[in-house]
């Protein structure tokens, strides 16, 4: 028996370094947010269980960060968006993913209309306040899409209701809103590779 205690520990702690390995694994290095995989499972999971708002954010002005004070700088903004956009998920009971460069998403349970167009509003409010890294204060903005989702009466998958944000928050740069919403689940856009055309990695103009 006594023999056995010591096998038994060094599975567990093994057990826990692969969990470990496995978590990091699904966590964006930059952000910690999650991976696209391991938000597609949590997604769908949350789509399934009741009404919910996917949401598609582009930062405004990173670029600009980025070319004149330098990836250092860069990455503090993007770190700075992680760390919103989880505290705003765990208020939120969400889930958020880092898309790539400084493009993210979000699944989120939503009661009303009204409840979706606060929650738009406080997101873009968080994301809005100014970060403070090396002695540089950055003013960052965000563009959000949002689309509305009932799973008692709407068919449609995440990637599907990722284009359809995608496309208002399109909308919602090229006009100068912080946010827009899709008021029906068809597309205003054609897709090109599953994206909207236009978008990196599409290959087709807007």
């Amino acid at each position: 028996m006594s023999a056995a205690l010591p096998l038994a520990a060094g599975w567990s702690l093994h057990s826990l370094r692969l969990r470990r390995r496995i978590e990091t694994a699904r966590r964006d290095p930059l952000t910690g947010l999650l991976t696209r995989d391991a938000f597609a499972d949590r997604a769908e999971r949350m789509l399934a269980r009741g009404r919910s708002a996917v949401y598609v954010i582009d930062l405004d002005r990173f670029k600009e960060i980025n070319d004149t004070h330098g990836h250092a700088a860069g990455d503090a903004v993007l770190r700075a968006t992680g760390q919103r956009l989880s505290r705003w998920a765990e208020e939120n009971a969400g889930t958020v993913v880092r898309l790539g460069g400084d493009e993210f998403a979000a699944v989120a349970p939503v009661f009303s209309r009204e409840d979706l167009l606060w929650t738009l509003a406080e997101l873009t409010r968080s994301l809005e306040e100014p970060v403070h890294a090396d002695g540089h204060t950055f003013t960052v903005g965000a563009s959000v899409g949002a689309v509305d989702h009932d799973p008692a009466t709407d068919i449609a998958d995440v990637s599907a209701l990722l284009r359809l944000a995608d496309e208002q928050m399109y909308r919602a740069k090229r006009g100068g809103s912080p946010w827009m919403n899709a008021l029906t689940l068809t597309p205003e856009h054609a897709t090109v590779n599953g994206r909207r055309a236009g978008r990196r990695g599409t290959g087709a103009a807007a």
